[in-house]
């Protein structure tokens, strides 16, 4: 993924969250995929499918059960 395809891929999290503080930034020494953060925290992974001619991007997020323990009012 070059510059432009992260910038557009960082506007589309923001706006679809509703949220600017979602960023999307490039992998060291990977083209295939670029990584989410909100904020400072890392949240997840945007792979690139680029198989038959068809551009496509699948978003992973792995939430770890201690990280519910973080939830209020749940």
């Amino acid at each position: 993924m070059d510059k432009l395809e992260i910038a557009k891929l960082q506007g589309y999290f923001q706006h679809k969250f509703g949220n600017n503080a979602l960023v999307v930034k490039a992998r060291p020494k990977k083209t295939d995929s670029a990584e989410v953060y909100l904020g400072e925290e890392f949240i997840g992974l945007i792979y690139l499918d680029d198989e038959d001619g068809d551009r496509s991007y699948m978003f992973q997020m792995s939430i770890l059960d201690i990280d519910l323990d973080e939830v209020d009012g749940l």
